[in-house]
């Protein structure tokens, strides 16, 4: 068996014939009502429309997440080419000193090999996309043969990003440090606001824009409450669906996520090491996933649902329109519900408007009827705001606890109430 060692510098582990019968081993889909009902919601909202059919119909969106994690070793070879161009400038002196002394070649071949490994997770994540979404390998063919043509390159980016919430979520050495604090500080809040959970009226807790699942996974396990998360991203969702079958038995899968991440280096073998995950199972049963847009996507279930809790963690600085997400988090809500929020505002590109922390309160306690709640501790930060109850906390993100920098946020954190 090659150590982590071995597995770093671009050796494959051999896998004995038990463990590859284990791994390929699928965890059967939920079937609750609610599971039930929301995979049949899903697959209705996912058929081809003419009339609908552009880029951001959903099974154009699911069909461009799937040609990227098909193509992403051929796009990262594309950065490999580039990387070997500008490697080509150097002088032949300085490559006889680097190749002497830090075999800067190997880099390349090493980087290639452990692609492949990371390749093979993806077709995995692919393959169990075409089955849970009940479409066919010829669609997906001719739909990437169509993006070719009109030469729209498969997004490399968005396919790395989902690998490295794998090391967010749901590994210890890689992600455990950045959770830590901040699912501390939520969990804790619930746990004040619901001391006496009955499993037989659960608390219902909404989290939109949950990535990789972890939080609501983590929520549910305290027992007590019925757990729904939201995710727009289609890259997001099908990593999301490959956790639900295969991550039921722990560190049972292996990423190398830091690879196409050249900069900020202690040690090459950092760069290199595999993140085996989950770190703790993962019961599909848990929660339920609703895919689609946080605004719109609960508009036609009939009746309209209702929250005890909207969780929005890291969430709300990602609205076009921000007016939109707490519109919708006042609409679902139910009177006397709760507003839990942590996260920066780091507003991406083009929203329709960008507010303050103060902005932010003063909207939701004069024009939708919320009223802040200081129910945390330090634990949650020191308050943000004199006179208002809004605290503010370190929140490290960055997916690579050895690497040399280091991104924080000063995460705002706050429960609102809805009047009642």
């Amino acid at each position: 068996m090659a150590s982590g060692e071995d597995l770093a510098n671009g050796f494959i582990q051999p896998i004995e014939d038990a463990q590859i019968v284990l791994q390929a081993a699928r965890a059967p889909e939920p079937t609750t009502p609610r599971h039930l009902r929301e995979k049949e919601d899903l697959l209705a909202r996912l058929k081809k429309d003419s009339k609908k059919w552009t880029t951001n119909h959903p099974r154009h969106r699911l069909l461009d997440a799937l040609y990227g994690y098909t193509k992403y070793p051929e796009r990262y070879d594309e950065e490999i080419s580039r990387l070997k161009g500008l490697y080509d400038k150097i002088s032949d002196a300085q490559r006889a000193l680097l190749e002497k002394h830090t075999q800067y070649t190997d880099k390349f071949t090493r980087v290639t090999d452990l692609l492949k490994s990371n390749q093979e997770l993806c077709d995995r994540i692919v393959d169990n996309a075409l089955e849970f979404y009940h479409i066919g390998r010829e669609e997906l063919e001719t739909h990437m043969k169509h993006m070719e043509q009109d030469g729209k390159k498969a997004d490399r980016v968005s396919v790395s990003q989902s690998l490295k919430h794998m090391v967010r979520d749901w590994t210890e050495d890689g992600g455990k440090y950045e959770r830590d604090g901040c699912f501390a500080c939520v969990l804790k809040t619930l746990d004040t606001l619901y001391p006496r959970q009955d499993a037989d009226h659960p608390v219902k807790v909404l989290l939109p824009g949950a990535g990789l699942g972890r939080m609501g996974r983590d929520i549910a396990q305290q027992g007590g409450f019925e757990v729904t998360i939201n995710e727009w991203s289609m890259f997001m969702n099908v990593a999301y669906r490959f956790l639900e079958t295969h991550a039921h038995i722990a560190r049972n899968e292996m990423v190398h996520p830091f690879i196409d991440s050249w900069s900020h280096h202690a040690r090459t073998s950092d760069m290199m090491r595999p993140m085996s995950f989950p770190d703790q199972p993962l019961n599909a049963s848990d929660v339920l996933l609703v895919e689609g847009d946080f605004t719109t996507v609960f508009n036609s279930a009939r009746p309209k649902p209702q929250f005890d809790v909207i969780v929005t963690y890291f969430f709300i600085d990602t609205a076009r329109n921000l007016m939109g997400y707490l519109d919708t988090i006042q609409t679902y809500l139910k009177p006397g519900g709760h507003w839990i929020n942590l996260g920066p505002l780091l507003y991406g590109t083009a929203p329709f408007v960008q507010l303050s922390l103060e902005d932010i309160v003063a909207v939701a306690e004069k024009g939708l009827a919320f009223e802040f709640l200081d129910v945390a501790g330090s634990e949650c930060g020191e308050i943000t705001l004199e006179g208002k109850k809004v605290r503010g906390m370190e929140a490290a993100y960055g997916f690579n606890d050895r690497a040399l920098t280091k991104n924080a946020y000063q995460a705002q954190f706050w429960v609102a109430q809805k009047r009642e």
